[in-house]
């Protein structure tokens, strides 16, 4: 089932619909929570702190526009609050286990270096992938004619990408082809988890 037609069903149902929400929120906090995590305490720079204060407010963002959908209570990010919640949890985690595994491969990296280079990657294949997702998310909103709107998390991420494009040219001169790379480990995931959707929304 493709991803227009899995949000379309989403939407049409407010359970689902505030569960989905609750779950853009878990994995917004859960990569919030990651960048936060990479940070070195001595050289952390301004656009990392920018970017995970950010996130930290999509995942607030999302979890206040439940309030849209109706008298829906979901207080946590407990799995029966969430949509496919295992995969969920999984899909960030795993790839940030699998761009590790990469970059010590690869580069020989561990230790701090590990972490920001994981970060770099990590944050790059998701703001790729938060650039494709959100406006999907956006036209299925619009066409349903649903209060719920995304437009300034579209915004925000796009910026996210040009500067996260600005550190890994900064990164490595190959930087492209390991960005690929994390892209390319992403997408295996994102796919598993749309067809993990498919099966609760069906």
């Amino acid at each position: 089932m493709e991803l227009n037609t899995i949000l379309a069903k989403i939407i049409a149902d407010s359970e689902l619909h505030a569960r989905w929400l609750n779950t853009l929120s878990l994995m917004e906090n859960t990569g919030a929570r990651k960048i936060s995590a990479s940070e070195d305490p001595t050289t952390v720079t301004y656009i990392i702190l920018k970017h995970a204060a950010e996130e930290h407010r999509h995942a607030f963002y999302l979890k206040k526009q439940i309030e849209k959908i109706g008298n829906t209570q979901l207080p946590t990010y407990s799995p029966e609050y969430l949509i496919a919640p295992a995969y969920s949890r999984y899909y960030l985690n795993q790839l940030d286990i699998d761009v590790c595994r990469y970059l010590k491969k690869e580069m020989q990296l561990s230790g701090k270096d590990l972490r920001f280079a994981a970060y770099l990657l990590v944050t790059y294949a998701i703001e790729v992938r938060a650039d494709e997702l959100y406006p999907i998310y956006q036209v299925a909103l619009d066409a349903a004619s649903s209060r719920v709107n995304v437009k300034s998390i579209i915004l925000e991420e796009e910026g996210h990408l040009e500067e996260m494009i600005n550190q890994l040219q900064h990164f490595s001169p190959d930087w492209q082809m390991h960005a690929q790379k994390a892209v390319d480990m992403e997408t295996a995931l994102f796919n598993k988890w749309v067809a993990n959707l498919a099966t609760e929304v069906n």
